[in-house]
C-alpha cells in the first residue's frame, strides 16, 4: 500500500512539474519591439486600444466597412503587429489582432464573433494569421468572407470554399518556408492570391527582432512591411 502511495504521489509530482513547466515556457513571450509600437501609437491616423482579449487598430478617418480578426504566431506579443498593420488600417481597414489563451493560437476555441463584437459596425470580415496563427485561421475561415496568411499555410483543405484568400510569403522564410508554402497550395482555392516578397523573412511579418530558426533578411524590414502593406491593402478591396 505504502508503495502504491509513493508511485501515485511521484506520478502526481511529476505532472505538477510539467504544468508548471509548460506554463511557464508559454508565458515567456517575443516581445514586440518597443520603437516600432510607438509609431503606431503616434500615428493620428490609427486609433489603438486594449480590449481585453485583443487589441483593436481602428481608423480615425473614413472606415471602409472591412475588418480583419488577426491571429499572433505562436508565443508572439500581440502588440509585435502593430506595425505590420498601421498602414492598412490607416487606409480605413479595422483589425483586431486577438490575445491567444496561453499564447498559443491551437488553445484559443473563442469564435470569430468574439472579437468582431469590438467592431459593430464593419460589414465585412476576414479572419488571418502569422506563422501558426494562420493555421488556426484556416480552421475559422469558413466563418469569414476572407483568410489572410502571413508567412503561413493551412494544414486543412478549404481548395472547395469560396472565401477570398491572400497568402504572403518570404523568400527567406526559415519556418514557413518556400517550400512548405508551396506543398500546402493545394489546400487554397484555385483564386488565392500568393505573393512571395523576395528577401524577406519570417520575423519581418511583425516587429519582435530575430526569431530562432529563420534565416536572415536580404531587405529592410521597412520595405519588407511597405511590400506587406500593399499586398493586403490591395487584396482588402476585393473583399468589399
Amino acid at each position: 500500500m505504502n508503495r502504491a502511495l509513493r508511485w501515485t504521489a511521484w506520478v502526481v509530482a511529476v505532472v505538477v512539474l510539467l504544468a508548471v513547466v509548460f506554463l511557464v515556457y508559454a508565458n515567456i513571450v517575443m516581445q514586440g519591439t518597443r520603437s516600432a509600437a510607438l509609431q503606431v501609437w503616434r500615428d493620428d491616423r490609427v486609433a489603438v486600444r486594449d480590449a481585453d482579449d485583443s487589441v483593436v487598430m481602428t481608423p480615425t478617418g473614413t472606415a471602409d466597412g472591412t475588418g480583419i480578426v488577426f491571429i499572433p504566431g505562436a508565443k508572439v506579443d500581440p502588440y509585435a503587429y502593430l506595425a505590420t498593420f498601421r498602414q492598412v488600417v490607416a487606409s480605413g481597414t479595422t483589425v483586431v489582432i486577438t490575445k491567444p489563451t496561453l499564447n498559443l493560437a491551437f488553445f484559443d476555441t473563442r469564435p470569430l464573433a468574439t472579437f468582431e463584437a469590438h467592431a459593430p459596425d464593419v460589414a465585412t470580415w476576414a479572419v488571418g494569421g502569422h506563422s501558426l496563427g494562420g493555421v488556426r485561421a484556416c480552421q475559422l475561415a469558413q466563418d469569414a468572407d476572407g483568410l489572410l496568411l502571413l508567412g503561413s499555410y493551412c494544414a486543412n483543405d478549404i481548395a472547395r470554399s469560396y472565401v477570398q484568400v491572400l497568402s504572403v510569403s518570404g523568400s527567406r522564410d526559415g519556418l514557413s518556408t518556400p517550400e512548405k508554402v508551396a506543398a500546402a497550395r493545394d489546400e487554397l482555392p484555385s483564386t488565392a492570391r500568393m505573393v512571395e516578397i523576395e528577401g524577406a523573412n519570417h520575423a519581418d511579418f511583425g516587429a519582435y527582432g530575430d526569431q530562432p530558426g529563420d534565416r536572415t533578411a536580404t531587405i529592410s524590414r521597412e520595405d519588407a512591411r511597405q511590400q506587406i502593406s500593399a499586398a493586403i491593402e490591395d487584396w482588402v478591396r476585393t473583399l468589399r
